[in-house]
């Protein structure tokens, strides 16, 4: 049975975590609860949750400095628990995933959202423990984010040729006059519009600078597929397709209602369907 600890100062926020979490993932068990990040570190120690849902504003100790402490290392033999941020201030993101955080949750925690964070902990939780090691990973992420925020990024030293980086994981949109970070999960497909790139999710349009061609460097070529110049799309947010009246090849999306022209020179990805 997978465990978890909740922890943040208010409790009404707190309480609300939990019934989100009791619809989104029912056979998870709440072993903890703490109002600030000394109780938090306290009862991680004690009880070595699976996950934790850190408030990142906490008096004491708060959710930043905690996982620092956590990734440092605890109990011999204890493996770290997935770290997931909540918190309604975007500015700590950044400083989020450099602290390894599995995953980063705006408040108020949309269902939605939630959901699919627990998706991705339980494949994650059921994969084989690797062996202890930095995150390429997670510096290859935190890279990519400052790229696009256009903070420049310096060079590795020089090593031995190495597996390529990991997949682009997050991106930082706008959204009118507010900026959203984003999931790559979250994301229906890709579409060019003019210097930007417009990034689709179920229930909004977002703005990024990146260019539709430096992006598809970053996605992961098999959960991403190029299906015409100005447009990469998710291949599990792809329902099915269908030929129209002037045999135009066509994707119909799980989530959103309008559909996506096929050119001819990447039909072949659609023969078997």
């Amino acid at each position: 049975m997978t465990t978890a600890l909740l922890a943040d100062d208010e409790p009404h926020l707190l309480a609300y975590l939990e019934e989100q979490l009791a619809t989104a993932w029912p056979a998870l068990k709440i072993v903890g609860r703490a109002p600030n990040g000394v109780e938090a570190l306290r009862l991680i120690d004690e009880l070595g949750p699976d996950v934790v849902f850190l408030d990142i504003q906490m008096p004491g100790l708060n959710g930043l400095q905690l996982a620092s402490r956590l990734s440092a290392g605890g109990k011999a033999g204890k493996t770290a628990p997935q770290v997931v941020f909540t918190t309604a201030h975007e500015q700590y993101a950044l400083q989020a995933f450099d602290s390894e955080a599995f995953d980063y949750l705006l408040k108020p925690i949309r269902l939605e959202r939630l959901q699919r964070t627990v998706a991705r902990l339980k494949e994650s939780l059921a994969a084989p423990a690797a062996a202890p090691s930095p995150s390429p990973e997670a510096a290859a992420q935190l890279a990519a984010m400052l790229r696009q925020l256009g903070v420049p990024v310096p060079a590795a030293p020089a090593a031995a040729p190495a597996a390529s980086a990991a997949p682009l994981q997050w991106i930082r949109a706008a959204q009118g006059q507010e900026t959203r970070l984003i999931a790559v999960d979250e994301v229906i497909y890709f579409q060019s519009n003019d210097k930007y790139t417009s990034v689709f999710t179920p229930d909004a349009e977002h703005l990024i600078r990146t260019p539709l061609r430096q992006l598809r460097e970053q996605l992961d070529e098999q959960k991403f597929w190029q299906i015409h110049r100005g447009v990469i799309v998710a291949a599990r947010h792809v329902a099915g397709t269908r030929t129209d009246f002037r045999g135009r090849l066509l994707v119909k999306l799980k989530g959103r209602p309008e559909e996506l022209v096929v050119s001819r020179n990447f039909a072949d990805l659609f023969r078997q369907m």
